[in-house]
C-alpha cells in the first residue's frame, strides 16, 4: 500500500481497510491478528504500522454536533482540522489553537501530542474532554475528563484501541493577524527568549542555525479587520510577505485580520502543504531551559544544516496529560524539517539527541527521532503508568506493533 503524506516512510502491513462508521469498524475488528488505526497519514516513522491490519480512519468524518451550553464540539476521529474549523467558525465558535497544519485528522494529532504554538496555548490535545473509543472486541466505552484513565488515554497513541469520536472544547470565534519580522538576533531571542516567545498569541521562530537568526512568525488576535501590527519588534522589521521562508502560495494570509481558522494554521486547506518529501523531527524541553538547549544544538547542527529545510521553534503550556510532550512543564518545542535525505538525517540526531540529553528533552510521538525505552522512560514520567492503562485495556496484544514496544508504550508479545 501507499506511504505516509510526505512520501517518506512506507507501510508494511500486509492489509488495508477503509472504515466510515462504526459498524465498519466493527467489522474490521472482527478478525483477528493486530490492527493498527491510520489517520491522515502524516507520521513520518511506523508508529502507525503493524504487521496486520491497518484500518484507515480518514473517511470516518461525520459532520459536527455543538453544544453551545457546555461549550464543546463532538467530532467523529477522521475529520480534519480544517473542515472541523470551518464548520465551527460558521456558527460562530472557534478552537482555542490549531496545527500548522490543517489537514490533519482531529484523532491522529490529539493522539500524538501534536500542537501550535503560545505561551499560554495548551498543546490540541488539551482541549479534548472525552473521547469514545472501540476495543480490540469492537466494545464502545467513553471516558470523560475527570475520569481514572483520562490523562493516560489522551495522548494515547493508537496503543489502546481505536478512537471513533472526540469532544473538544470550543470558544466564541475570533479574528487573527499574522506577520512575519526580519532582523531579530540570535543575542535578543538568547538573552530574553520569553519577551520573543510572548509578542504574539501564537509565536513562531524560524531558522537554519546561521549567524543569522531568521524570521519570526507572530499571530495575535483581533478585535477587528483593520487591526494593525507595529513596524518594529525587539529589533525586527516587519515583511510584507512570506516569500523569505521559502513556502509557497500554501500559506495563510499574512498582513491583514481574517477568520481564525484561516490565520492560525501555517497552510491553506485547499492546497498542499508544508514542501513534502521531507523528514520532521521535534523535541520538547522546558520553557526554563530552552536558551541553553539552543547553544548546545547550535554547537553542533552546522555539519547538517545542508540537509536543513528549517528549524520552527514554538512553545506551549503545560498540562496533565500523561504522554504529552508539555506534561507538567511549560514546553519549548525544538522542531527540525529535513530534506529526505534519511542516513544524513540520522547521523544529525546521533549528534544532536546527545545535547538535548540533559535537557530531558522529550520527542514528539509522531516524528522521526532515535529515542528507545529506556531514555524516554527517563523523561517521560508516566510513560510506565499509561503502559499499564493500555495493557489493562488491551490484555491480547492486538494494538501492539514494534514501534510501541520499542519506545515502551506496550510490552513485547
Amino acid at each position: 500500500m501507499a506511504g505516509n503524506w510526505a512520501g517518506t516512510y512506507d507501510y508494511r502491513a500486509p492489509r488495508h481497510i477503509v472504515v466510515a462508521d462504526e459498524d465498519e469498524l466493527r467489522a474490521a475488528l472482527a478478525g483477528t491478528g493486530p490492527v493498527h488505526a491510520l489517520g491522515t497519514r502524516h507520521s513520518f516513522t511506523d508508529l502507525p504500522d503493524t504487521t496486520g491490519t491497518l484500518i484507515e480512519m480518514a473517511a470516518f468524518d461525520h459532520p459536527v454536533t455543538i453544544d453551545e451550553t457546555s461549550r464543546t464540539v463532538r467530532v467523529t476521529a477522521g475529520t480534519r482540522y480544517g473542515v472541523l474549523a470551518a464548520q465551527l467558525h460558521e456558527a460562530g465558535w472557534a478552537l482555542h489553537n490549531t496545527g500548522s497544519l490543517p489537514h490533519i485528522s482531529v484523532g491522529g494529532a490529539t493522539s500524538t501530542g501534536t500542537h501550535g504554538s503560545g505561551d499560554g496555548n495548551g498543546v490540541l490535545s488539551s482541549a479534548v474532554a472525552g473521547i469514545r473509543f472501540l476495543d480490540a472486541e469492537g466494545e464502545a466505552h467513553e471516558v470523560r475528563r475527570g475520569d481514572p484513565d483520562f490523562d493516560a488515554l489522551v495522548v494515547g497513541v493508537g496503543a489502546f484501541g481505536i478512537l471513533t469520536e472526540l469532544t473538544l472544547d470550543i470558544q466564541p470565534t475570533y479574528l487573527v493577524r499574522q506577520d512575519l519580522y526580519a532582523g531579530v538576533t540570535w543575542d535578543t531571542l538568547l538573552g530574553d527568549i520569553d519577551a520573543v516567545t510572548s509578542a504574539g498569541d501564537s509565536v513562531s521562530v524560524f531558522t537554519r542555525w546561521g549567524e543569522d537568526l531568521g524570521w519570526v512568525w507572530v499571530k495575535r488576535r483581533a478585535t477587528d479587520a483593520a487591526a494593525t501590527a507595529p513596524e518594529e519588534l525587539l529589533g525586527g522589521r516587519l515583511s510584507a510577505t512570506l516569500e523569505p521562508l521559502g513556502l509557497g502560495d500554501n500559506v495563510t494570509l499574512i498582513g491583514a485580520a481574517g477568520p481564525w481558522y484561516e490565520r492560525l494554521p501555517h497552510f491553506r486547506a485547499d492546497a498542499e502543504p508544508s514542501r513534502g518529501d521531507e523528514i520532521q523531527t521535534e523535541y520538547f524541553i522546558d520553557r526554563a531551559d530552552a536558551a541553553a538547549a539552543l547553544r548546545a544544538v547550535r554547537e553542533v547542527v552546522g555539519p547538517y544544516t545542508e540537509h536543513l529545510i528549517w528549524t520552527e521553534l514554538r512553545t506551549a503550556a503545560s498540562d496533565d496529560l500523561w504522554l504529552s510532550g508539555a506534561y507538567q512543564r511549560d514546553a519549548f518545542i525544538i522542531h527540525f524539517t529535513w530534506e529526505n535525505h534519511p542516513e544524513e538525517v540520522t547521523e544529525a540526531l546521533t549528534l544532536i539527541e546527545p545535547v538535548l540529553a540533559p535537557f530531558n528533552a522529550r520527542p514528539h510521538w509522531g516524528k522521526r527521532h532515535l529515542t528507545e525505552r529506556a531514555d524516554i522512560e527517563r523523561v517521560v514520567p508516566r510513560l510506565a503508568d499509561a503502559r499499564a492503562v493500555f495493557e489493562r485495556l488491551d490484555p491480547t496484544g492486538r494494538f501492539v506493533n514494534e514501534h510501541l514496544v520499542r519506545v515502551g508504550l506496550r510490552e513485547a508479545r
